[in-house]
């Protein structure tokens, strides 16, 4: 998640229909995820494919909930992947096509990684020729696709561009030649992060002079993720637009990779307030943990929005149970002074949380919850033990 400082706080569209759950309803700490929220993002995500002609893939690493994968697979037209596991994944809980993507394959991996894809994407010309032949060999009808480097950033943070300088993402547009090229079935870039139209429209009329001569020859053409389709201001008409003209200029199937967008305003991370410190300002200790249940507060960085905060009041500085001198939230208001055992949620968890949880410290894990904000049915998809701790380290 990125802003224009350090990093760009996620444009949430506010509580939704989390405004009237109970909080209590779950054990705590628990991410709750509306399956009518993530429905209603499929709605958009497929008029956009209908209309445009895009194919729209899911991208699993922002968001893998398989109780969900038949409600995706009902709108979208598969799943992307990041490695063996999430392809693994993705066959098992999801339909539709797969595309493969990952910086760096290994050998032991690729067979089963060549048996699952419908698309295998190269991050390089070395990594293309090493196993190449064992995509021949497994005469499995599958396309061959090469990540490239547009050469051109619209990135805010550099750490979230993979346009910045000395970038490890994709092969750098000027470094293509007819011969990498002649075995290569479709082009990839991903060059976007929580942004709008301009953007895309921006990278593509910056690469499109530089790939033109090999268009001819190709047979798609993916432009990542990082689109924030759902989101209420993204100008959808344009991106409608854009997608019909590239593809009656080139006659090329075009993808579309959206993680975030299948997840935004989705979800909520629910905890609970267990000590109430002072140390110069007032503090609030939860079993929340930045550092272990929402690392992007401390990687990206960025402050989620808490449910109910108001703007005005004396602030606490919220922070969870680890010995992490840096475990902080930030710094919240409140509408009521608060109290031990009180509930709290923050806002916007579906995308890019539960999948990156940790047990540092021994902090337990979330549970996981689905809820359908239409007919109120919830139930428990998962909770987490003392041996999902212990599974991790021995």
């Amino acid at each position: 998640m990125a802003d224009d400082q350090v990093m760009m706080e996620t444009q949430a569209g506010g509580p939704g229909e989390f405004a009237r759950f109970d909080l209590t309803r779950v054990p705590s700490p628990c991410f709750v995820i509306d399956e009518a929220a993530i429905e209603n993002n499929l709605k958009v995500l497929a008029k956009i494919s209908e209309q445009s002609g895009a194919k729209i893939l899911s991208a699993l690493k922002a968001f893998s909930l398989p109780a969900v994968g038949p409600l995706i697979g009902q709108y979208l037209s598969g799943t992307c992947s990041s490695g063996l596991f999430e392809a693994r994944l993705a066959r098992q809980h999801y339909q539709g096509e797969l595309a493969t993507y990952c910086a760096g394959y290994k050998m032991e991996d690729m067979p089963e990684i060549i048996e699952l894809s419908d698309h295998l994407i190269f991050n390089s010309p070395a990594q293309l020729k090493r196993f190449l032949p064992l995509v021949k060999d497994s005469g499995k009808d599958i396309h061959i696709g090469l990540r490239i480097n547009p050469e051109h950033s619209e990135g805010l943070v550099e750490k979230y561009d993979p346009c910045a300088p000395f970038s490890r993402l994709g092969t750098p547009v000027s470094d293509l030649t007819d011969e990498i090229m002649q075995h290569v079935d479709g082009l990839h870039f991903h060059t976007l992060c929580e942004q709008e139209f301009a953007p895309l429209l921006r990278t593509w009329e910056a690469v499109k002079p530089k790939i033109e001569r090999y268009l001819p020859n190709l047979k798609w053409l993916n432009f990542g993720g990082g689109h924030h389709i759902t989101r209420s201001d993204y100008d959808r008409d344009a991106l409608i637009n854009f997608i019909q003209n590239i593809r009656k200029e080139t006659g090329l199937e075009i993808y579309l990779e959206p993680g975030e967008a299948v997840a935004l305003d989705a979800g909520i991370l629910i905890g609970e307030i267990l000590d109430l410190p002072e140390n110069e300002m007032k503090l609030a200790i939860t079993d929340i943990s930045a550092t272990c249940h929402m690392p992007d507060v401390i990687e990206a960085p960025y402050r989620p929005q808490m449910l109910d905060e108001v703007e005005e009041g004396e602030p606490y500085r919220l922070g969870g149970p680890s010995c992490l001198a840096g475990d902080v939230i930030g710094d919240y208001c409140f509408k009521n002074e608060p109290q031990i055992g009180d509930r709290i949620a923050f806002l916007d968890q579906a995308h890019y949380s539960f999948v990156k949880t940790n047990t540092f410290n021994g902090v337990p894990l979330p549970a996981i919850a689905l809820w359908n904000s239409k007919t109120d049915d919830l139930r428990i998809v998962r909770t987490f033990s003392y041996d999902d701790f212990l599974m991790r380290i021995s």
